[in-house]
């Protein structure tokens, strides 16, 4: 193994870290607005779901159809001229 400065090591575990712990929450608070959002015109929800990958972003609004098709229009990045 290379002879690393130990602070260069625990400054990349760091970041490291910091990484995983934000995509867990961006993602955690994603699936909380699909999955148990009682109005699917939460405004961070519908941001999170707008900028999440196109596959993801299918599913998330897959999952608000099938609980809200009947209720209401859809959110914004998820329906077609106000259809789902």
């Amino acid at each position: 193994m290379e002879n690393v400065p130990r602070r260069k090591r625990s400054l990349g575990r760091a970041l490291i870290a910091a990484l995983i712990a934000i995509v867990v929450v961006i993602g955690g608070r994603w699936y909380i607005y699909v999955a148990y959002a009682e109005d699917p015109f939460d405004e961070v929800g519908i941001g999170l779901n707008t900028m999440m990958p196109t596959p993801i972003r299918d599913k998330g609004c897959q999952m608000l159809k099938a609980r809200f098709e009947h209720k209401t229009m859809p959110p914004a990045g998820c329906g077609v001229n106000g259809s789902w």
